[in-house]
């Protein structure tokens, strides 16, 4: 009998222990995560709507639709730590040039690009990277085989110039990547657009899940339909892609926006306020 009243007292001091164990675990877990904040930059000025129906589809889908097509990039805060994600158009690029460079949207958040921890890059299009030399203390985050196919054209090369020589810090992204190390902003691999396009996953605290398709989408009923522009570099890879996203997007709940879609702006706070 002794024995028996032993032991129960042991198994119960274990499950007293076990549960301020988790209860100091949850604690300190909820006491460390960071803050996240998650704002739009206007990173080119769109024209005309587009016919999407002329390059957007290898089925003749969307016969007459016209799209506002828009330039995002996007500010992700994670602690004292920055991240910007894509570089949009060029600031010499003509019509769809933006109106205000990232470097002057960023000063009217009191930011310097020096304060940049990462430009992460979603894939190697002109309209995605016109403004990352503005960057050349950040450490550039892109997929890797995207660095393979543009580190062999110089024309695409151009804007990297300050990493390819070496005196940039640079990392290539061969599958997801977890940035910052806690789950909370994570590169997602969605090849098909390109051979080395990503995604991003922002999980905000009040907001919840975000996910940004890069280009995985151009537009609401590209994305619906599962849809192929007619120059994406793999059709196979663009389909595995959506399904994936789709299944990531389902089972966190997640808020999708579709970076080029005008009609996805309004899914978070216009500039300069941020989602949180």
């Amino acid at each position: 009998m002794r024995n028996v009243m032993a032991m129960l007292a042991i198994i119960a001091a274990m499950s007293v222990s076990a549960r301020v164990q988790t209860a100091s675990a949850q604690t300190v877990s909820a006491q460390t995560v960071p803050e996240i904040t998650l704002a739009r930059f206007d990173c080119g000025t769109g024209q005309a709507p587009t016919d999407v129906g002329l390059r957007f589809t290898d089925t003749y889908a969307y016969s007459g639709l016209k799209i506002q097509i828009v330039y995002s990039c996007y500010l992700i805060r994670h602690g004292d730590d920055y991240m910007v994600w894509d570089a949009g158009q060029s600031m010499s690029a003509g019509a769809v040039a933006p109106k205000v460079s990232l470097v002057d949207q960023l000063a009217q958040l009191r930011l310097t690009p020096q304060q940049i921890k990462f430009i992460a890059i979603s894939h190697y299009h002109g309209d995605h990277i016109g403004q990352v030399g503005s960057f050349p203390s950040s450490t550039l985050l892109i997929g890797k085989r995207d660095w393979d196919a543009l580190t062999k054209s110089s024309e695409s090369s151009v804007p990297f110039a300050h990493w390819i020589t070496g005196a940039g810090k640079l990392e290539t992204v061969a599958q997801d990547k977890d940035v910052f190390g806690d789950g909370t902003i994570v590169m997602l691999n969605m090849p098909g657009h390109t051979p080395g396009h990503h995604s991003l996953l922002v999980r905000l605290k009040n907001k919840g899940p975000v996910l940004l398709t890069g280009d995985l989408a151009h537009f609401r009923e590209n994305y619906d339909g599962d849809g192929v522009p007619n120059f994406n570099t793999d059709r196979t890879e663009t389909l595995s892609s959506f399904d994936r996203f789709k299944k990531i997007a389902k089972n966190l709940k997640a808020t999708v926006i579709i970076q080029h879609d005008a009609r996805d702006i309004a899914k978070l706070p216009p500039f300069p306020a941020a989602a949180h």
